[in-house]
This record gives structure tokens, C-alpha cells and sequence, in this order.
């Protein structure tokens, strides 16, 4: 049976989740009834917002942006770091050029990003 999230059913189920937040605790049992009840919110409400609010993926140049802010980190420092102009790092970061391997492997090490992040697997 196929089931219709619309709005009502998702702002309905939103409410009663807040509802049996304070009720459920890491301690309740997964067969109480109002853990289950929690869990069934739950997926109401993610199956909703995977429909209509889509995460895009976020792009490389996305990724870079992210973490030279949680660096506090320059464009121009992570150019020197990587061995490239700062115009090159401006390129990478509109997109208008994609780095080699070579260079994409300094970036996941320089900033720590997961290297199928970078490879976008």
C-alpha cells in the first residue's frame, strides 16, 4: 500500500514527535509503544522532506569553501600550501577548473577532506 505524505500528514507528524521527545529516552525500550510511535514519525517525516526538500551533493569547489572557513584559512595561504597561484585556487573554487590528481591529493591532505569527496564517488 502506498502511503500520501502531504503536508497535513507531515506537520501532524512533526507535532507529535515533539510530543514524545521528552518521553522517549536512549533508555526506553525499542517495543514501547510510544518509542515505536517515535519511529514511525520519524520515517513520515524523513520520507516527506527526502521528496520535498532535497540535499543536492555538494560540488568539490562546495567542499574547499567549507573547510578553508573552518581553517580560517585565505585563499591565498591555501595557494601557497598546495603550490599553486591563487588565481589557480580561484578557478578551482568557481569551477571554471578542475585540479589534477596530483593536486587534489594535497588538497585532501591539506584539509583534511576525504579523498572520495574529492574524486566525487
Amino acid at each position: 500500500m502506498e502511503r500520501i505524505i502531504n503536508e497535513a500528514v507531515y506537520k501532524t507528524a512533526m507535532e507529535r514527535i515533539e510530543e514524545l521527545l521528552p518521553m522517549v529516552t536512549d533508555d526506553t525500550p525499542i517495543y514501547d509503544r510510544k518509542a515505536i510511535e517515535l519511529k514511525i514519525m520519524s520515517d513520515i517525516v524523513i520520507e516527506y522532506e527526502e521528496c520535498h526538500f532535497p540535499i543536492a551533493n555538494s560540488t568539490l569547489a562546495d567542499v574547499v569553501k567549507m573547510r578553508l572557513e573552518q581553517e580560517a584559512m585565505s585563499q591565498r595561504d591555501f595557494a601557497k600550501k598546495l603550490g599553486v597561484s591563487p588565481s589557480r585556487v580561484s578557478e578551482y573554487l568557481t569551477g571554471k577548473s578542475e585540479p589534477t590528481l596530483k593536486i587534489a591529493r594535497n588538497i585532501s591532505k591539506i584539509l583534511n577532506i576525504e579523498p572520495s569527496i574529492i574524486l566525487g564517488i
